[in-house]
């Protein structure tokens, strides 16, 4: 199940937060680039104040304990108005409506 996850995310080139159990932390919004058999590739990048890196790790398919992606996002140059909400949805598609 983890495979085909990851499998998906790659073929898709979504971000995704990965827990490390073998290292006890996440690796946030990083691309999967390659899956060769129970290694997977990963690129990172930080963007800081005074400049932005990029780094790939590779790690063993076992030591990944959770895999997750966003499941939408929002411009932050939207304005608070602009933010569509469920109060806009129609009746028919407001979750826990029947």
């Amino acid at each position: 199940m983890l495979q085909d996850k990851l499998d998906r995310f790659f073929q898709e080139q979504r971000p995704v937060w990965i827990y490390l159990q073998d290292q006890q932390c996440w690796i946030e919004d990083a691309l999967i680039v390659e899956i060769v058999g129970d290694m997977v590739t990963l690129r990172h990048e930080d963007d800081d104040e005074d400049e932005c890196s990029s780094w790939e790790l590779s790690v063993r398919l076992s030591s990944i304990g959770a895999v997750s992606t966003r499941l939408s996002s929002v411009s932050r140059s939207l304005g608070c108005d602009d933010i569509v909400t469920t109060g806009d949805c129609p009746e028919a598609e407001r979750l826990g409506s029947s």
